[in-house]
């Protein structure tokens, strides 16, 4: 039997977007209502947060060291050293109440996110693509609530998720463009009593997704076919990463609070948790590459 252990006496009110930075060895993630980024260092102990101006929906390691966010309103860069948050580009959503969610960068570089409706179910978000030039490509329209972005290990298959439809997606992407083929769905995760959250991929190609409703971890082979569950000691697991000098410790975050219909007063609501021992390995982060960007 696999029990975690809880790794950071903080908690959040929506954890999302674990990142292992192996520069450093060091895990960030983010409480998208606090709003704020939040970095541990395993090995000490160590822990640093920067407040940030708006709902964050996801995070990005960058080739400089700052950090890419997902905020509402588009993409910007936060400098760690100074704490300084710079727009990058604007999203113009189609309508109002959306705000950035989910989002994983490629194997080439860019930023792969997607949007969510609040307070409603109309599907007026959409993915984006966000290039090494800062400009702004729209992937996937007629979205309600993105999630699960990951990439297969080869980069060559993008899965993703509107959780309003309980099915996680595969498309085929172009390593060279960013072009995306046409999605098909992969699996329905209704059978596991949860609709998909955060996801990330593993070294053999499956996908590790949060079963948020169900309190669980599923490990889905690359067909979509369940291979494993996990039980998540905390109502609400959000998302998962894999980390540690030697990527084999499955992190995953938790929410005790959205503002929304989620909501415990369980203790370890919001609490981070490592998985050890799983004989698994996950894949280096891929850094967005903000070279170019000033």
């Amino acid at each position: 039997m696999n029990t975690p252990t809880i790794v950071s006496p903080t908690r959040d009110r929506l954890g999302e977007c674990p990142l292992w930075d192996s520069r450093d060895d060091c895990l960030y993630w983010i409480d998208s209502k606090a709003p704020v980024v939040r970095r541990l260092h395993p090995a000490s102990g160590g822990r640093t947060e920067w407040p940030l101006p708006s709902d964050v929906g996801s995070i990005a390691l960058t080739e400089t060291g700052r950090i890419l966010l997902a905020l509402a309103d588009g993409f910007h860069l936060l400098d760690p050293r100074t704490g300084a948050v710079t727009p990058v580009a604007k999203v113009t959503h189609k309508a109002g109440d959306i705000r950035m969610n989910d989002g994983r960068t490629d194997r080439q570089g860019r930023f792969i996110a997607g949007s969510l409706v609040v307070g409603r179910h109309d599907r007026d978000g959409a993915f984006y693509r966000l290039d090494t030039d800062g400009t702004v490509h729209e992937l996937v329209p007629g979205i309600a609530l993105a999630n699960s972005t990951c990439f297969s290990p080869d980069g060559r298959t993008l899965y993703f998720a509107d959780s309003m439809s309980d099915e996680v997606r595969a498309a085929g992407y172009d390593p060279d463009t960013g072009a995306l083929g046409t999605p098909r769905a992969l699996m329905n995760t209704r059978a596991q009593g949860s609709a998909p959250d955060g996801a990330t991929v593993d070294a053999e190609g499956c996908l590790w997704v949060a079963l948020v409703q169900a309190g669980k971890l599923g490990r889905y082979a690359p067909d979509g076919s369940l291979m494993q569950l996990l039980d998540v000691p905390t109502p609400f697991p959000s998302c998962p990463c894999f980390g540690g000098p030697e990527l084999d410790v499955l992190y995953v975050t938790s929410l005790s609070n959205t503002g929304n219909l989620m909501k415990t007063d369980h203790p370890d609501g919001g609490a981070l948790f490592a998985f050890h021992g799983l004989g698994v390995r996950g894949l280096p982060e891929t850094r967005f590459d903000d070279r170019a960007l000033v």
